[in-house]
């Protein structure tokens, strides 16, 4: 695909907001079909030991640079990413263009209560009509049929699944098949919580600074910890060890 570079292994578009808001707007007019997936730091780190995890991201149509450190990465190694895609913002980016189009959006994942504050949201900020179905992501695997089912049936362009990593990775890989008939279905962790108002997401220049998650970590400490610190220094050591050609075990 043009524009795609491979870093450490992983393939990722280096393209703008702009340019993949024109890919999922033309998927849908002209009835195709895109699986994204998005890359940051953390799930780096977690893709050098998960196989399953790993294929389900590189396996994707469309993979966008989530994190700034990722963006700062690429440089660092000699490459270029443009700007760093969040996915919380592609969503909302997204759900204005649904709008705008009147196209019709699934919402799959967190709990039932803030499912239902998020769908309430969109609903009087936009407009009930833009939702074509949601469902809280506490299911299990005997489940996961009926969902699909349920998901393809609503007549829905685009999908957004809320569910952690690597469930939610796998879980699209696993379906996308079965989900061709919907034009754009992406994976956006935590951000049904941020955008519900559950959880508080950090400050512009936080995140232009690359800071998201040390506000994340003040918030919950006990919790993340150790996906941020531990994972954050996994992350620069695979950098450098790459940089300098160190061959040397992780």
């Amino acid at each position: 695909m043009k524009n795609r570079i491979d870093f450490l292994g992983i393939p990722v578009d280096a393209i703008t907001m702009e340019e993949t808001l024109k890919k999922v707007d033309d998927a849908v007019v002209n009835n195709k079909c895109i699986h994204h997936s998005v890359i940051n730091a953390g799930k780096v780190v977690l893709m050098q030991k998960d196989q399953l995890l790993t294929q389900s991201v590189v396996s994707a149509d469309l993979i966008n640079a989530d994190g700034q450190s990722i963006v700062w990465a690429a440089r660092f190694l000699g490459l270029r990413i443009p700007e760093r895609v969040a996915g919380i913002d592609l969503m909302e980016n997204l759900i204005s263009l649904s709008y705008k189009n009147s196209y019709k959006c699934f919402f799959l994942g967190a709990s039932k209560e803030v499912i239902e504050a998020l769908v309430a949201k969109y609903s009087k900020k936009y407009s009930k009509n833009m939702i074509a179905g949601y469902r809280n992501g506490y299911f299990n695997s005997d489940e996961e049929k009926d969902i699909v089912e349920e998901i393809t049936n609503s007549g829905a362009n685009i999908l957004f699944v809320a569910i952690t990593s690597p469930k939610k990775e796998i879980f699209l890989n696993r379906h996308k098949e079965d989900l061709k008939c919907i034009n754009f279905i992406m994976g956006v962790g935590g951000s049904f919580d941020v955008i519900a108002g559950k959880v508080k997401r950090a400050p512009i220049l936080a995140q232009k600074l690359g800071l998201e998650w040390l506000y994340r970590l003040l918030q919950e400490p006990r919790r993340m910890w150790k996906r941020y610190l531990v994972g954050n220094l996994k992350f620069i050591y695979i950098i450098i060890r790459k940089k300098f050609f160190l061959n040397f075990d992780s």
